[in-house]
C-alpha cells in the first residue's frame, strides 16, 4: 500500500524523465528521491503487515547474476566497477520493491496502468516527432553525433542548408525532424530523451507495453476500454513504424501472434501476423544504410563471441564490452556471454525464462479455476510481453535495463497476486530448467559464432 506511491513515481521518471525538459527539475536528484520512497514504503508495508517477504521465484538467480557480475568485474576490472555496480544495483532493487512490493491485482493494474499510460506519452511524442517538418538540429562542439541537440527553428532537406552565415561557429549540424520537448530523431528514426533515445529501445518499450491495452480491454468490454485499445494499437504502430526498428517490428509482430494464437489458434497466429503486415512492409530502413547497419551488428556479434571464447568463465568482466569493442554488443545473450562467461549467461536467461514460464504456468493451470478470470487474463498479457521481449533484446544490449526489470518485476508481482488467492499453487523450475537453459545458451553462442564468422 505504502509502497505505491515511490513505485509509480519511479516508472514515471523512468519512461517520462521530466527533469530533462523542464529547467527547474534539472539537478534535482529525483529518479534516487523516488527509488528511497519506494524502499521506505516497502520497509513500512511489512512492517504493518500489508506485505511480506516471500520470494518472488526470479529472487535467488537474481542475486546470484548480481554476485557474478561483481565477481567478473573484479577478477577482470576492479577498477571501473563501482558506477556499473550501482547502475546494477538500482536495477535489481527496482525488480525486488516492483516485484515483492505489489502484491495483489489491484495495485498490480494501477502500476499496469501507469506503465501503459507512460508508455502511451512517449509514443505521442515520437508520432509527432515523426510527423514534423526537418529543421537543422545545432550540435555543440563536446556533443556526440548522437546527441539530441538544439533545433534552430532553420527548415531543411540536407544538412549542407544548415551551414552558412546563420551557422552557429564551431557547431555542427544534422537535418533531422524536431519534435516536441527537445526531442529529435536520428537518421529519420524517431526516438524519446534518456533511456529511451535509442529508436531501436523506444520501439521494443512501447511493443512491449501492447499487451497491457489488451488486458485491460479483456478485463472489462466497455466502448471507453476499447478506444483505448485502439489508440494504443495505432500509436505503437505508427512508433514501431516512424522508429524503423526491425526489432521492434518483430516484437511487435510477436505480441500481436501471441494474442490472436491463444484466442483462434494457429489460424489466429497467422491473422495476426497479417494484420501486423503493414508495420513490417512499411517500417525499417532499406538500402546502403541497412546494409552498413547489419554488418556492423555483425561485426558485434562476432566480437562478444569472441571475448567469450578468450575466456568462457568470466568473459572480459561486467560493464567492460565497450573497453573491448568500440560498440556494444548489440544482443543482450552475447553481452551476457561476452561480459560474463557461460555462467552469467545461464543465470541471465534462467531469469528470462523464470519470466517468461510464470505466466505460461499460471495461463494452462489456472484455465479451469473459477473466478480466475482476472489471472488468466494477465497471464496472457505478461506472456505476450515477455516473450516480445526474450526477441527484442536478442537485437540490443539490454541486460541491465531499468525497463526490463520493471517487466520482469511486473512477473514477479503477478506471482505473488496469484499466490495470495492459492497459496498451494507454484511454478517449477529444476534441473531440466537449468539443463534446458544451458544448452539453448550454448546453442546460441555456437550458432551465433557459426554464422558471424561466414559473414564478418
Amino acid at each position: 500500500m505504502f509502497i505505491l506511491p515511490g513505485i509509480l513515481g519511479l516508472v514515471f521518471l523512468i519512461f517520462v524523465r521530466p527533469f530533462e525538459f523542464i529547467e527547474v527539475l534539472q539537478g534535482i536528484p529525483m529518479l534516487y528521491m523516488a527509488f528511497g520512497l519506494a524502499v521506505f514504503g516497502y520497509a513500512v508495508d511489512v512492517r504493518l503487515g500489508f506485505s511480506d517477504v516471500r520470494p518472488a521465484p526470479q529472487l535467488f538467480w537474481s542475486g546470484l547474476f548480481f554476485v557474478w557480475c561483481i565477481i567478473t568485474g573484479v577478477v577482470k576490472a576492479p577498477g571501473e566497477l563501482m558506477g556499473e555496480a550501482l547502475r546494477l544495483t538500482v536495477a535489481l532493487i527496482l525488480f525486488y520493491v516492483v516485484a515483492h512490493g505489489v502484491r495483489t491485482f489491484k495495485m498490480f493494474e494501477i502500476l499496469a496502468a501507469t506503465v501503459l499510460a507512460c508508455s502511451l506519452f512517449v509514443c505521442a511524442i515520437c508520432v509527432h516527432q515523426g510527423l514534423a517538418e526537418r529543421q537543422c538540429i545545432a550540435l555543440s562542439p563536446h556533443e556526440g553525433r548522437l546527441s539530441t541537440g538544439v533545433a534552430d527553428g532553420r527548415t531543411c532537406e540536407q544538412p549542407e542548408q544548415c551551414y552558412g552565415p546563420q551557422a552557429e561557429p564551431g557547431y555542427s549540424y544534422r537535418c533531422e525532424r524536431a519534435g516536441l520537448l527537445g526531442t529529435t530523431a536520428i537518421g529519420d528514426r524517431v526516438r524519446y530523451l534518456g533511456l529511451l533515445q535509442d529508436p531501436n529501445e523506444v520501439s521494443l518499450v512501447v511493443a512491449a507495453a501492447l499487451p497491457i491495452a489488451f488486458a485491460f480491454y479483456q478485463r472489462r468490454k466497455t466502448p471507453g476500454r476499447l478506444a483505448l485499445l485502439l489508440v494504443s494499437l495505432l500509436l505503437i504502430a505508427l512508433t514501431v513504424l516512424f522508429s524503423k526498428s526491425r526489432g521492434g517490428q518483430l516484437v511487435f509482430l510477436a505480441v500481436v501472434g501471441i494474442y490472436f494464437m491463444k484466442k483462434y489458434g494457429w489460424k489466429g497466429a497467422v491473422l495476426g501476423a497479417l494484420g501486423a503486415l503493414p508495420v513490417l512492409a512499411l517500417g525499417g530502413r532499406g538500402g546502403d544504410e541497412a546494409s552498413e547497419s547489419s554488418l556492423e551488428r555483425l561485426e558485434c556479434w562476432y566480437a562478444g563471441v569472441y571475448m567469450f571464447r578468450m575466456d568462457p568463465l568470466f568473459g572480459v568482466g561486467f560493464g567492460q564490452f565497450t573497453q573491448h569493442h568500440f560498440l556494444t554488443a548489440h544482443n543482450s545473450y552475447v553481452l551476457a556471454a561476452g561480459e560474463l562467461g557461460l555462467i552469467g549467461t545461464v543465470v541471465w536467461v534462467c531469469i528470462i525464462w523464470l519470466s517468461v514460464k510464470i505466466p505460461w504456468v499460471a495461463m494452462y493451470d489456472l484455465e479451469h479455476v473459477p473466478g480466475a478470470e482476472v489471472a488468466r487474463i494477465w497471464a496472457i498479457a505478461l506472456l505476450a510481453s515477455m516473450a516480445g521481449m526474450a526477441i527484442g533484446v536478442f537485437f540490443l544490449s539490454f541486460n541491465y535495463h531499468y525497463i526490463l526489470w520493471l517487466f520482469i518485476g511486473l512477473t514477479g508481482s503477478f506471482y505473488m497476486a496469484v499466490k495470495g488467492h492459492l497459496p498451494e499453487w507454484r511454478v517449477p523450475f529444476g534441473w531440466k530448467d537449468i539443463a534446458g537453459v544451458t544448452v539453448g545458451s550454448v546453442w546460441i553462442i555456437a550458432t551465433i559464432f557459426l554464422y558471424t564468422r561466414g559473414k564478418v
